[in-house]
């Protein structure tokens, strides 16, 4: 990531400072005419060397040059040639000392220090001046700052301010990593006032600095000796941690990789599609969640259960991998499902999976059992999945229609009885011993018993199922053949979904328009019902993206000229 990590403090004698600095070197991209091997290690370490010394030399002749400096503004010996550290996969190297390498940064982090430790910026933000603000403009860089307190017994209200920066150009890009950044800055400033507290504790243990302080009124010479001398402590005699900007270090180039790292570019041919964005949407609302928690209960990271049920939300970011992880006996594919449950009961209960119905599957298994729903959920779109993978007590069906049981769970009266939830039952085969089979041979290890109180007939639709299932009976055809199959046969109808959304509910029109329109579609005939059913499911998994544009457009006059 292009971007530089700062320490900065507000120094009683000489303003803000900055302390300590974390910046990414990336390495030189190869000319056409240089060598293709790599370079020796010996001239690496020879590089590095002289990096450092000229990292010293700048920063102690910055130092010179801005004004002398006392023990608080200061971080690292001016002989001390600073920390690297080299990311072995891509080649960048991490380097840390007082100030930043590059001379041209200096009046940029210098600025941002400025800013972040003013009480003009952090007096309307920030109430208290502590906690997180964003700042910047496209000629300065844009700042991600965190302000914070350390306690110490001989400052000025018993506490110095300190502020971590984030400097980085790209403004989208600092924003989107908000609730990343500002998790982790939390821990390491913690960590630090967690640690400067007990020294303080310890001070005042041996001499109270509040009672000396009122003796003072009767002593004038005390405070004006305190403030010339004691005052100006580091942060390193603040905590008593020794090893302190090493730790800092490792800290800030941890940050600044992993947030490169979380934050990729992808390819996309046209428009983003639907499962995408409601992708993005949700994942923004998990981030959301666990920063307002974190600001509501002082920065704690323990996962809450409202965090955990949206992350079941992102489980489609990774259904490939983990189907290929889960151990033990498993479903690999849908016509892997298919030849297991039989033809019939197959075509039930994919039937129930594209009407919206609660899809219940109760078993001792539940590696199993999740890797039936990753199988059954590349039905549907992403916004119409709401999933629990295994749960010791019923879900009602509005928190999730994919919903996974232990054995002895029982079944609500109004949930059996009703003809809009299936049951799939998973017993073991008692005639054959787990240890005789193969540990993908699940119709040898398992029996299935599905069960609905439906009752009507779903052998006529919809369009979607039937083409599905001609694909899954060609055996010619092979597995990613048929998911391109049916990840083009999602597409095509998720754009109906979108026309009958546009003509029926934003445009208003009525049901003789929306039946023509239906017939356009080629949603009516043989299995109409079911068609439309599917349709009306399909159009609650619309991104919020989506919904938006569209009414958007008809509040700005967009609307055609017929309405």
């Amino acid at each position: 990531m292009n971007a530089l990590v700062a320490l900065c403090h507000f120094c009683e004698l000489h303003g803000p400072r900055t302390l300590f600095c974390t910046e990414a070197l990336h390495p030189p991209s190869p000319s056409p005419s240089s060598d293709a091997g790599a370079p020796v290690p010996g001239d690496r370490d020879r590089d590095g060397d002289r990096e450092g010394e000229g990292l010293t030399m700048r920063a102690d002749s910055s130092a010179t040059q801005r004004g002398e400096m006392c023990e608080g503004c200061r971080s690292l010996p001016a002989s001390h040639p600073g920390f690297m550290s080299i990311d072995e996969e891509t080649g960048i190297r991490f380097l840390s000392h007082q100030h930043p390498r590059q001379p041209q940064l200096f009046s940029v982090v210098r600025q941002a220090c400025v800013r972040s430790l003013s009480c003009e910026v952090n007096s309307d933000v920030c109430p208290g001046r502590e906690g997180p603000i964003f700042f910047g403009d496209e000629q300065h860089g844009f700042v991600f700052s965190h302000t914070f307190f350390i306690k110490d017994s001989l400052a000025r209200g018993f506490q110095r301010w300190y502020s971590i920066v984030m400097v980085a150009m790209d403004r989208i890009y600092l924003i989107n990593s908000w609730p990343f950044l500002l998790r982790h800055l939390r821990l390491t400033i913690q960590s630090l006032q967690s640690t400067a507290l007990k020294v303080f504790d310890n001070e005042q243990g041996v001499c109270p600095q509040r009672s000396v302080r009122i003796n003072s009124v009767f002593s004038p010479a005390v405070f004006p000796h305190q403030r010339s001398g004691n005052a100006a402590r580091s942060l390193t005699s603040l905590t008593q941690h020794q090893n302190l900007w090493a730790s800092l270090h490792s800290s800030f180039s941890w940050l600044l990789k992993a947030c490169g790292c979380r934050l990729t570019e992808k390819l996309l041919e046209g428009a983003p599609t639907e499962d995408t964005l409601v992708l993005i949407e949700r994942q923004t609302e998990q981030e959301e969640e666990m920063s307002c928690w974190e600001g509501a209960e002082g920065g704690c990271s323990s996962p809450q259960p409202h965090q955990l049920a949206s992350e079941r939300s992102l489980d489609f970011l990774c259904d490939n991998d983990k189907l290929n992880e889960l151990p033990g006996p498993k479903f690999r594919s849908l016509r892997h499902l298919r030849q297991v449950l039989g033809a019939g009961e197959f075509r039930q209960l994919v039937w129930h999976v594209l009407m919206g119905n609660q899809v219940i599957w109760r078993g001792a298994d539940p590696g199993l059992i999740q890797s039936a729903f990753t199988v059954l959920k590349s039905l549907l779109p992403v916004g119409c999945v709401r999933s629990v993978p295994f749960s010791a007590q019923y879900e009602e069906a509005y928190k999730c229609n994919f919903l996974g049981l232990s054995p002895d769970v029982p079944i609500p009266t109004h949930v059996s009885c009703s003809e809009f939830s299936v049951l799939v039952d998973v017993s073991p085969d008692r005639s054959c011993p787990m240890s005789a089979v193969g540990e993908e041979d699940v119709s040898s290890i398992y029996q299935f018993a599905i069960s609905s109180a439906n009752t009507q007939p779903t052998d006529r639709g919809p369009a979607l199922l039937n083409k599905l299932e001609v694909a899954l009976s060609n055996e010619n055809l092979s597995v990613d053949v048929v998911s391109h199959c049916l990840l083009c046969l999602k597409e095509e109808w998720m754009n109906k979904v979108k026309v009958l959304f546009k003509f029926s509910k934003v445009d208003g029109r009525g049901r003789e328009d929306t039946q023509k329109v239906l017939a356009l579609l080629g949603a009516t005939g043989p299995g109409e019902e079911d068609n439309v059913r599917l349709l009306k499911f399909w159009m609650t998994g619309l991104s919020k993206t989506y919904k938006s544009h569209l009414m958007t457009a008809v509040r700005g006059g967009e609307r055609s000229p017929s309405q």
